[in-house]
């Protein structure tokens, strides 16, 4: 069966489309429903009216998994497009008559100070008070927000990853700074001006948990330089790894930040690799962003702070 046919979509009720798009993303009617703030019998439902409209199954059911069926497949695109022109429609009438309007849901990292996000979201609602934005964090840091934009649990998030790690995303760069080495000041590495990876063979590290960008980032630059690495302690707020570096209880390797003085911790450069830390605003590739999100985005490139810490 055929499913691109816009007069098809266009008879179809558009909360069965949000329900098919949330189920079809999440490939559960447990999570769609969690993320619709619907009952699971409602979502069900409207999934069962769909398809009997359309005359066709969307998802293979049991009792352990829902996959798409190959209609549902085919109906994907042509729904996420359907509900998206809705949207602009919406915004645009609702904007001509009261100006900015919509939803943004925005993840970020547990601490970040090149950009003040608490005073952008305050100077954004000023300057457009019927935009409704959420923020959220992720335990897994990066990837895991990087994951929620690619299903739709969020529409932009700042992180910290390489290109290569951003398949399917678009990507605005908002600020890059280079990587430092924190040892203790009673070292024997600390009264260098700066040294190289394979200085820091044997040693104990400390880092973020696995999943956070510049945590990748560090793995990613041992491992190919054949050195191994064992991390001994895991944080997951970047501003407590200092107070481990300064107990003695390993070496650390982390994006150049302005934590004021630090006394007992010795501050290196690394002389034989160009090892920066990338802030990005990302969005779903593919996908055109509201002007809701779009206004956000223009309004962080002006924010960044140069030479703050986050």
């Amino acid at each position: 069966m055929h499913l691109s046919s816009r007069p098809i979509i266009a008879a179809v009720d558009s909360r069965q489309l949000e329900y098919f798009v949330a189920v079809a993303e999440e490939l559960s009617f447990t999570r769609a429903a969690q993320r619709k703030f619907a009952v699971q019998s409602t979502v069900s439902a409207a999934i069962r009216a769909l398809e009997s409209d359309l005359k066709t199954t969307l998802f293979d059911r049991s009792t352990r998994r829902v996959t798409l069926s190959a209609a549902g497949e085919a109906l994907l695109p042509e729904a996420k497009a359907a509900l998206e022109a809705l949207d602009r429609a919406r915004a645009v009438v609702e904007e001509a008559s009261t100006g900015l309007r919509g939803n943004i849901r925005i993840g970020t990292m547990t601490r970040l100070g090149l950009v003040d996000l608490a005073a952008l979201l305050g100077a954004f609602y000023q300057r457009y008070p019927l935009v409704e934005v959420q923020v959220t964090t992720s335990p897994t840091g990066s990837s895991g927000l990087a994951d929620d934009v690619r299903h739709g649990r969020l529409d932009i998030s700042l992180v910290g990853l390489n290109p290569t790690e951003l398949t399917g995303l678009e990507a605005r760069e908002l600020a890059t700074v280079p990587f430092v080495v924190m040892v203790p000041s009673a070292h024997r590495l600390a009264g260098r001006d700066g040294i190289e990876l394979r200085d820091m063979a044997g040693e104990r590290f400390i880092d973020q948990l696995r999943g956070f960008g510049n945590r990748t980032t560090v793995d990613h630059a041992f491992d190919n330089a054949g050195i191994p690495r064992r991390v001994q302690v895991e944080v997951p707020d970047l501003s407590t790894v200092p107070e481990y570096v300064r107990a003695g209880l390993g070496v650390a390797v982390v994006p150049e930040v302005d934590l004021g003085n630090q006394p007992g911790v010795a501050r290196l450069r690394l002389t034989d690799i160009d090892l920066t830390w990338t802030l990005s605003a990302i969005t779903l590739s593919g996908k055109r962003p509201s002007r809701a999100v779009t206004a956000l985005l223009d309004l962080m490139s002006d924010s960044i702070r140069p030479g703050a810490a986050f």
